[in-house]
């Protein structure tokens, strides 16, 4: 399983969020579970429970002081595929790119 989740913090009067996404992405990279961050979402592959557990931990560092939470998370529920996909499904359009 693949998700891809954005989370940030509602209600903070300086409109800055960079700390606490930073406090969420430490949460993942803590994990173990193989990741990666881009400028919109924060990817992270493992099993169903795995990878919810750590959203869930890391939504809660994000929110740490704040009065609401936005998540925004999208999953590649792929039974079979339990690892290796966050890597190998961007080689696949890679390959087709360089068909071209």
């Amino acid at each position: 399983m693949i998700v891809a989740f954005s989370v940030s913090p509602a209600g903070d009067p300086e409109g800055g969020v960079s700390e606490a996404v930073a406090r969420a992405v430490r949460v993942v990279r803590d994990s173990g579970l193989p990741n990666s961050t881009n400028a919109m979402f924060t990817n992270i592959e493992g099993s169903w429970d795995e990878v919810m557990d750590v959203v869930k931990r890391a939504v809660e560092a994000a929110g740490e002081g704040a009065p609401r939470v936005s998540l925004v998370l999208k999953a590649d529920i792929r039974p079979g595929y339990d690892s290796g996909q966050l890597d190998e499904k961007v080689q696949r359009v890679e390959k087709r790119l360089a068909q071209d």
